[in-house]
């Protein structure tokens, strides 16, 4: 099992490395804090502020950081949460917990909890609420918020994941069942929306993929910037997608803005205009159109199928070799 393990792990990253990377990523910063030695989510708190949460193991805590990497305060919520998976904003000084890893697929319920975060240590009785997924249990680590408050779950399974809304009235005393939306990629990570809520990024440890929302039509994907073992992405109040990896000093880092826009369909900041020019299809409308009515291939034109093997085999990698 090593030796195949170790085989699909080299032959996933022998492969991306034919995926051109993009130079204009910036590192921000990395934690400082030794306590955070397994990021799995990552929510931009506004004003240089930053909430993570560690992976399975942990106690129930979320760490708010500054632009610096120095942890500016600790939030206590649970003594021994089952396998906390992600973060998502839920309005001034709040965000939701997702206690939603369930690696075997085999927990009838999961739950989320919306904690108070900010500067300053503090501990917080939340209520906890149950969910329930209408088809049997799921493997999830992307937990995401849109800007109306609505909550989602997106699940990370090999042959495809899937979006799962949270009831937008949540019943603290029985289990509430979630309501599914759209398929998205295979073994998310983590996932986000945009401020401006017309747009949803979810990740795997390589790659992420940006859809329209609603219609939830792909819009297209880019290469994640090179870290140990990639579980989380944000987007800033400005727009910019922010990602973290697990490992101690791991580094978060923003994603070039350039290539969002690009994958968006957005103008360059830097472009100007000719005056008089109509549009080419690259600037316009007709290349979006392209890209969604094109599901079976990337946004550079490479075929999706081969991708999908990739991230297959290194996720493979991954999990056997945090099992072993």
């Amino acid at each position: 099992m090593r030796a195949v393990t170790a085989a699909a792990g080299a032959l996933g990253l022998v492969l991306l490395t034919a995926v051109p990377a993009h130079a204009g990523d910036d590192v921000l910063f990395a934690f400082t804090d030794p306590a955070i030695s397994e990021a799995s989510g990552l929510t931009p708190l506004g004003k240089g502020l930053y909430a993570t949460t560690n992976d399975s193991g942990d106690s129930g805590r979320v760490f708010t950081v500054d632009s610096r990497g120095e942890t500016v305060g600790v939030t206590h919520w649970a003594d021994d949460p089952v396998d906390v998976e992600g973060l998502a904003p839920a309005g001034r000084h709040h965000v939701w917990v997702g206690d939603i890893g369930d690696n075997n697929s085999v927990w009838e319920s999961i739950r989320i909890a919306k904690v108070r975060v900010g500067r300053g240590e503090r501990t917080v009785t939340p209520t906890v609420y149950e969910l329930v997924y209408p088809d049997g249990p799921h493997n999830a680590e992307s937990l995401l918020a849109h800007p109306d408050g609505r909550v989602y779950i997106a699940t990370k399974d090999w042959g495809g994941g899937r979006l799962y809304a949270v009831p937008k009235r949540l019943d603290p005393d029985r289990p509430n069942r979630l309501k599914e939306v759209a398929p998205v990629i295979p073994l998310a990570t983590d996932g986000a929306f945009f401020p401006d809520g017309k747009h949803v990024v979810v990740r795997g440890y390589y790659s992420a993929t940006i859809y329209d929302w609603p219609s939830m039509d792909r819009v297209g994907s880019f290469r994640t910037p090179d870290q140990e073992q990639g579980e989380a992405i944000g987007v800033t109040p400005k727009g910019e997608v922010v990602v973290t990896s697990e490992g101690i000093q791991a580094e978060v880092i923003r994603v070039d803005p350039e290539l969002i826009r690009e994958v968006i369909g957005e103008p360059s900041a830097t472009a100007a205009p000719t005056p008089g020019a109509e549009p080419s299809p690259a600037d316009g409308n007709e290349s979006t159109s392209d890209d969604k009515s094109s599901g079976d291939e990337d946004a550079d034109g490479r075929s999706a199928g081969p991708i999908a093997l990739v991230a297959l085999a290194v996720a493979a990698y991954f999990i056997f070799r945090k099992r072993s």
